[in-house]
């Protein structure tokens, strides 16, 4: 198993990958081929089944793509399962203490690492492969925890100091609403949060990744000024609703004129 997103994490380079919710293959390739680094599957809030995450995976990886996963829960079973299935990692969300990234980490790993039971599967070449695939995919393997909590922010020194996280990624939205100022960025209390994750990214070498929303470059530029470096920019069903909403707009206001 071979996994180039796993040495950019380590090296704290920047790298820029995208979000799919839209279970169809068709959405995979085309976002595939438009030039992102790695593309998660979200199985957390999609209706997307463990069945069409590996046709997903298939495809993904087919491009040439790394292949994620955001599980629906730090879930053993479901970890092992995408993790069968062909992804080259997951991320785990409401990671709040030590204790939920080191059961994150081990859910992911082969003995004597981790506690993952052994199967022949997509990821082991349904057998084929298995040697090469048990002997790489402790160190290649990928695992996000995602701080989406203030438990989570109270407690990042201890998450980051995890062996086997490799970075995290900040969800701003729950983060605001464990405040109880759901969607207000521009609040103290959540701009503190947000500065003490990214102050103790710096301090431990840890990749430091975040979600950006909307479609729109520039606020991409905005968080690598800021340090960050795995980046999430956007998801399928905002580049698609976005841009038909923009061009519906301007050829209304040109027909209007």
């Amino acid at each position: 198993m071979k996994n180039p997103l796993k040495i950019k994490l380590r090296n704290n380079e920047l790298t820029i990958g995208s979000w799919i919710t839209l279970g169809h293959t068709a959405i995979a390739e085309i976002m595939a081929k438009a030039g992102f680094e790695w593309l998660t599957i979200d199985m957390e809030h999609s209706v997307i089944t463990l069945d069409t995450a590996q046709q997903l995976i298939q495809v993904i990886e087919g491009c040439g793509v790394v292949p994620l996963v955001r599980v629906g829960e730090n879930n053993p079973n479901i970890i092992k399962r995408v993790m069968d299935a062909g992804a080259y990692g997951v991320i785990v969300p409401m990671v709040n203490s030590k204790e939920q990234a080191e059961a994150a980490v081990k859910a992911v790993k082969y003995p004597s690492v981790g506690t993952r039971g052994v199967g022949l599967a997509r990821a082991q070449g349904y057998g084929d492969n298995f040697d090469e695939y048990a002997a790489t995919v402790n160190e290649a393997s990928i695992v996000i925890a995602q701080i989406e909590h203030i438990d989570a922010v109270n407690n990042i020194e201890s998450i980051l100091s995890v062996a086997g996280i490799d970075g995290c990624i900040i969800g701003p939205y729950d983060l605001s609403a464990s405040l109880g100022i759901p969607g207000d960025f521009a609040h103290p209390e959540v701009i503190a949060a947000l500065k003490k994750v990214e102050q103790t990214c710096r301090e431990k070498k840890v990749a430091l990744g975040v979600h950006i929303i909307q479609p729109d470059y520039r606020l991409v530029l905005e968080e690598i000024a800021k340090g960050y470096c795995f980046i999430a920019f956007s998801l399928d069903i905002l580049f698609l609703g976005n841009t038909c909403r923009e061009q519906m707009a301007r050829l209304k206001e040109n027909i209007e004129r």
